[in-house]
């Protein structure tokens, strides 16, 4: 992993150096990198005083279509610039695009105050709360992408049907497919580790052309970043070879979903240890474990589009496919929403296994972290039962809304979601996630073409 500088000698090495170019980036609301290849002296100008960004990139959705129906930016305001902030923390060199130099931005208001409806500053401001509250956090996201044998030009092409995946059948942790495929398994670990997104570890999984990859564990924001990071550098990557890497939640009625789970525990700053692990404790779990665990059981059925942000998400949270149905949670239990995992003071965490892919990971860290702040600062119980055995035979706990148009109806009349995360960017949230589904409700899919074309 590369070792960090202080700001004034990155900005000193830059400026010194042979590049011309700077690439930056910001993320929007889905979790798609939007970003600009900067002359490199105008960058270091911008990066002392920010630089402007049309605000648009809050504006539309992951197709580019506008919003009619949000408040922030829109025909109404004329998407005039907003003010990106270089954060020179995240530098990185891409190894891929011949080491460029890389950084990632926040948006600012007019006054120089975090922008609301801006996803890395909204976990930010938890993770500050999160420190007033004497704790620091530290996550691991891993996801789980099908590749394919395709180009998006082919894609298009075929309406996205009859897709050759990058191998046959399910095969989960097959040395014999990671080894048919070595050159871009090689690439992988190689060149994520070289743009500072180390794995703890990559395997396929079953599904054809499916694999899973953990990233390395780090504080929140940086592990957010690496997660924000690791989508687009495998899509990068898989390019190269020739394949189309999807982290779509659910592509196939007939295969399971993609995971985007996030492993999280917190450091007790006062002492250094873990505020979760205690030998003595019944199972080992402080009380701050269960009631971080209990904060985020409460408050996930109002919070869910910040986990399941697609209509698509919703496909894949159905039984026995892998993913939860209902607010539960278990030992070492991989049926349930929420996985507590033992072992050492270094292992104990929290593994939330609802979110799909497709998931933005600074906004799916805010809200499981300000839920599990919530749960400690009013001192909530566990009382929810553990689940043995079968998670979706659990008939007596909490379902999640079944589609993302509950799930936003749920999240826009939560007054917990607005103590946490704020009346503006809840409300610009919501509205992006009622366009989608509305965009949802008007399509004409192929299932119904099938099922009443002739028949009706």
């Amino acid at each position: 992993m590369n070792v960090r500088q202080s700001a004034t000698a990155i900005l000193s090495e830059l400026a010194q150096s042979a590049a011309d170019r700077v690439k930056v980036a910001v993320c929007d609301i889905d979790g798609v990198l939007r970003g600009k290849s900067l002359d490199k002296d105008y960058f270091l100008t911008s990066a002392v005083r920010g630089f402007g960004f049309c605000d648009v990139v809050f504006g539309w959705d992951s197709s580019d279509a506008c919003y009619d129906n949000v408040a922030y930016t829109g025909w109404h305001t004329g998407y005039p610039d907003a003010r990106a902030r270089v954060d020179l923390a995240t530098h990185r060199r891409i190894p891929w695009e011949d080491n460029q130099d890389f950084f990632l931005c926040d948006f600012e208001d007019a006054k120089g105050r975090p922008l609301g409806v801006c996803p890395r500053q909204l976990l930010k401001g938890v993770e500050s709360r999160l420190r007033d509250a004497g704790f620091a956090s530290k996550v691991g996201f891993e996801f789980e992408w099908f590749n394919f044998r395709e180009t998006p030009q082919g894609l298009a092409e075929k309406r996205y049907q009859g897709l050759t995946p990058l191998t046959p059948g399910m095969f989960g942790y097959s040395i014999l497919r990671a080894g048919q495929n070595s050159d871009f398994f090689s690439a992988l670990t190689s060149d994520l580790k070289g743009f500072d997104v180390p794995l703890e570890g990559i395997h396929t999984e079953t599904g054809p052309g499916t694999y899973e990859a953990a990233i390395r564990c780090a504080d929140g924001l940086e592990a957010a970043d690496r997660a924000v990071l690791f989508k687009t550098a495998v899509k990068q990557i898989a390019h190269r070879f020739g394949i189309v890497a999807s982290f779509m939640a659910r592509w196939n009625k007939a295969l399971p979903g993609c995971g985007g789970h996030i492993h999280e525990s917190l450091i007790d700053l006062k002492t250094g240890e873990s505020a979760f692990h205690d030998p003595g404790a019944p199972g080992s779990m402080t009380p701050a474990f269960e009631s971080f665990l209990a904060g985020q059981m409460h408050c996930l059925p109002e919070l869910l589009p910040l986990f399941a942000p697609t209509v698509n998400s919703y496909k894949r949270l159905v039984k026995g496919y892998w993913a939860p149905t209902s607010v539960t949670w278990g030992r070492d239990n991989r049926t349930v929403c929420f996985r507590v995992i033992f072992g050492s003071a270094a292992s104990a965490r929290l593994e939330c296994r609802v979110g799909g892919a497709d998931l933005n990971p600074y906004l799916a860290l805010a809200a499981s972290l300000a839920s599990g702040l919530y749960g400690i600062e009013n001192n909530m119980k566990l009382t929810a039962p553990q689940v043995s055995g079968n998670g979706y035979e659990h008939d007596a706990a909490v379902a999640l809304p079944r589609d993302l148009g509950q799930a936003a109806e749920a999240l826009a009349n939560s007054k917990i979601a607005r103590t946490l995360l704020g009346d503006a960017f809840v409300e610009h949230f919501v509205n992006t996630r009622l366009w989608e589904w509305r965009q949802y409700q008007t399509a004409v899919t192929d299932w119904e073409l099938e099922r009443y074309f002739e028949i009706i």
